[in-house]
């Protein structure tokens, strides 16, 4: 554990007094009690904490693990396929049941999140995970393909209980300067995890004819997860915690002054589908983050259909779309932070995911491997890079509902489109050829970037900020609150 440490919203050098900026909570809104002990109807005290770090990190290394689970299969699919003697196409399930398990199961999982917080989730998503890594090793025999299936599974359930956690851990945890940045970390994790389960399986369990053999390398792949996924399991349990003592923003100040049993959570999604920009939102996210779940599905397939034998090429050629796209979303995540541009930075990025698509997929056949090389760290970049930048450009139309509800949404379309982009564009690859079936991505790319064109920047979390600040400026509260100096600093 990392209690009893000191704060590093202590009052002493870096931080001032400063009037509070909560003055438009209504008094009959303020909780009896605030976290600091002070007297009803004072607003509470905004600090940032060392232990923000500790826990993004942390929900950042076991939603690792679990992608790491979703991909194992499909970079290896041929592999796999002769392994337990089943098609490719039944090999692709195991990828497109963590989009088939998320869509009925994210509305009872968003509403615990919104009852129950954030330590039952997190609990509850390193749990499975841990589980399904452990199913996993009984089906390290040719005809227990069955039990693969269940072990998939399991991890497909968990992965329900993280997809919608980094906005949510990134408002609950960070300040209002940070908020960009710690989702982009909560993501960068999910998405490392992708680019070692495209890098890691080729090296562990090379395309050896021996079944006695290829089964002995599964077995080493498959303990080394279940191990990691346990020991995460472990920390979880001691280490996450709910939230800070302390609101780290004034936009979470005045949603703790809220009275929790005016929250409705099919009022919050009612009022989500009634708010035009983020339906917008909703479409263009899932058309985006659909074609790179096809693209990551199906890369292996695309690539050996074109470069015969190169099982390790395929792996490296994934890794580099991952870290690309995971240095993209750092910066756009950084950006975001410094200057809050969300429609012209999502706007862009989605531009240029398309050009990124169009390039990758006229470049794939021309048989020089370098050159697919450089165009998939060019389409990662962008199309990866834009995974954060959906979760925030949402937590900021959508404020004060809940993040965990908004991010939900846009999973939910994102799997549904990932299914069907999956399926119909390994039937187009398997009939008329890899370019047919990724002009068919590009042209829904383009889709989502007219859509995108048409949201408007309505950025409600980021005016609540403002308009408590210029209060603050105006004098009008009495109560003042302990504000670190950085909070308040463009730097």
């Amino acid at each position: 554990m990392v209690s009893g440490a000191v704060e590093v919203g202590e009052k002493g050098m870096g931080y001032r007094e400063e009037p509070d900026l909560l003055q438009e909570v209504k008094p009959e809104l303020v909780e009896p009690e605030t976290p600091n002990g002070s007297a009803p109807g004072s607003a509470p005290e905004v600090r940032l904490t060392w232990r923000r770090w500790v826990i993004v990190f942390l929900f950042s290394s076991y939603s690792f693990c679990n992608a790491f689970q979703w991909i194992q299969y499909g970079s290896i699919n041929l592999i796999f396929a002769r392994f337990y003697g089943v098609t490719s196409f039944a090999i692709d399930w195991l990828s497109m049941c963590y989009m088939i398990i998320y869509i009925p199961f994210l509305f009872p999982v968003a509403w615990l999140l919104d009852k129950k917080g954030l330590r039952l989730i997190a609990l509850a998503g390193s749990a499975l995970n841990c589980l399904g890594a452990w199913v996993k090793i009984g089906s390290m025999q040719p005809h227990l393909f069955p039990v693969t299936v269940l072990g998939q599974v399991i991890c497909s359930l968990a992965q329900v209980f993280i997809l919608g956690m980094p906005s949510r851990i990134a408002s609950v945890w960070f300040g209002s300067r940070e908020v960009s940045s710690a989702c982009s970390i909560a993501v960068f994790g999910n998405q490392l995890g992708i680019a070692v389960g495209f890098l890691l399986p080729p090296v562990l369990v090379p395309n050896v004819q021996d079944k006695e053999k290829l089964a002995y390398h599964i077995s080493i792949m498959f303990f080394m997860t279940a191990a990691v996924a346990s020991a995460l399991f472990i920390l979880v349990i001691f280490v996450f915690q709910e939230k800070p003592q302390y609101p780290p923003s004034r936009a979470q100040a005045l949603i703790h002054t809220a009275a929790p049993e005016e929250y409705s959570y099919l009022q919050s999604i009612l009022r989500l589908f009634h708010n035009v920009n983020f339906v917008l939102l909703v479409v263009s996210y899932g058309l985006n983050t659909g074609c790179f779940y096809a693209l990551s599905t199906l890369l292996n397939r695309m690539v050996m259909m074109h470069y015969p034998g190169e099982e390790l090429n395929a792996g490296r050629i994934g890794l580099t779309i991952i870290v690309s796209g995971m240095v993209g979303a750092l910066i756009s995540g950084i950006w975001l932070d410094r200057t809050k541009t969300y429609k012209q930075t999502t706007l862009l990025v989605y531009v240029m995911s398309l050009v990124g698509m169009v390039v990758y997929t006229f470049t794939l056949e021309l048989g020089y491997i370098w050159i697919v090389f450089v165009t998939a760290g060019a389409l990662g970049f962008f199309m990866t890079g834009y995974l954060p930048l959906g979760f925030e450009y949402a937590a900021e139309l959508t404020y004060p509902e809940s993040e965990g509800t908004s991010s939900g949404l846009l999973n939910v379309s994102a799997q549904i489109f990932g299914i069907i982009f999956t399926i119909s564009q390994g039937q187009i690859i398997d009939n008329f050829g890899t370019r047919a079936g990724n002009l068919f991505l590009c042209a829904f790319l383009s889709l989502g970037t007219v859509i995108t064109v048409f949201i408007k920047a309505d950025l409600r979390r980021q005016n609540a900020n403002l308009n408590n600040e210029q209060t603050k400026t105006l004098g009008e509260v009495p109560q003042t609150s302990t504000v670190p100096l950085y909070e308040e600093s463009n730097i």
